[in-house]
């Protein structure tokens, strides 16, 4: 069985076993165990804390395989973006061009660095194992935060957003970098990501142009990657959009990537889960793919389980997923359906 929870210190070998395969542009996911370990550290810190509004609470989660004992992914929430320093994007917006004179109206598409977003919830650090290419791994690790979220709102901002990787070849270059942040910071894109996952992306967005880009001037090659996808990140991207995240009103300031966003709340897996009483017992057999998760903090798991359930009812679990799960008979869960 594959087991969503928070990670511990004792994990620490295996995430950065995980963190060395993760895609470039993961920057909430550094290849590097000193800081690895301080955000296991401040993981575990934020569960123990009785958190009653945001702040800079963070939480690791990570994909175990029950059987072999091997963690094959891992995900992450940070409580509120930009805590310490703010959370730098680029904003999509037109500016129009007038002359009444010669009667030209242009509207042109412009880079304006801002923080609107410093003070959301984060989704961050997301990555599975090349082996685990299945739905339901993708979306246990993707959706099963999100249901963290629905038990704990307390702990996270009314608004989320998550940094989606954008477009880089195999040797670490980036277009969209090569033709802005490369010119005020002389660096490639992959050195420009490991200083960013380092000591903070606050310390090279403040290097960046204050004054807005003017996206007609950048190559071909920069436009065309503004807002696109990292080919790799695409299924978790559209289980993204499944959730209802906006997409075109911001983006990475260093590979042009989409940053998107939603109101808490309204995320699919936020407004559509529901909570269940436990009962032991022998489940009938489903065919539906449902997300599972106890009401925890520091002992949280969430699995993915072939069920049949109506709200109202009981959740009917054997003895060993129950165990698995950390409840007991009247105890309650919170499931949503999969995708």
């Amino acid at each position: 069985m594959l087991m969503l929870r928070l990670g511990k210190s004792s994990d620490l070998s295996q995430i950065e076993r995980l963190a060395a395969a993760s895609p470039v542009g993961v920057t909430s996911l550094p290849a590097n165990r000193e800081r690895l370990a301080d955000i296991l550290t401040a993981s575990q810190a934020s569960m123990a804390e009785e958190v009653t509004f945001t702040g800079e609470e963070r939480y690791f989660f990570v994909l175990e395989d029950t059987v072999s004992g091997d963690l094959v992914g891992c995900s992450g929430i940070i409580a509120a973006s930009g805590f310490r320093a703010p959370f730098y994007t680029f904003r999509n917006e037109m500016f129009v061009h007038a002359s009444r004179e010669l009667g030209l109206h242009n509207r042109i598409h412009v880079l304006s660095l801002c923080h609107d977003l410093t003070g959301h919830s984060l989704l961050a650090g997301f990555h599975l194992a090349d082996t685990q290419s299945e739905p339901a791994a993708m979306q246990l690790t993707a959706r099963g935060r999100l249901l963290f979220m629905a038990s704990h709102p307390q702990r996270f901002a009314e608004s989320t957003s998550v940094e989606i990787v954008g477009v880089s070849d195999a040797d670490g270059n980036a277009p969209f970098w090569d033709a802005v942040g490369r010119h005020f910071f002389a660096v490639s894109y992959g050195e420009a990501e490991r200083i960013g996952s380092e000591r903070g992306r606050s310390f090279l967005a403040e290097l960046m142009p204050g004054y807005p880009i003017y996206v007609p001037m950048l190559s071909d090659e920069a436009q065309e990657v503004i807002g696109q996808v990292n080919p790799s990140v695409q299924d978790v991207f559209d289980i993204l959009m499944d959730e209802g995240f906006e997409t075109d009103n911001y983006v990475d300031i260093f590979d042009g990537g989409p940053v998107v966003h939603a109101k808490t709340a309204l995320l699919n897996t936020v407004r559509n889960s529901a909570l269940a009483k436990v009962q032991i017992g022998l489940p009938v057999a489903g065919d539906s793919l449902w997300l599972v998760a106890n009401t925890r903090v520091c002992d949280f798991r969430a699995c993915a389980l072939q069920l049949t359930w109506l709200p109202g009812q009981p959740l009917v679990l054997d003895q060993a997923t129950a165990d698995q799960l950390c409840v007991a008979e009247g105890d309650h869960v919170r499931l949503v359906r999969g995708f």
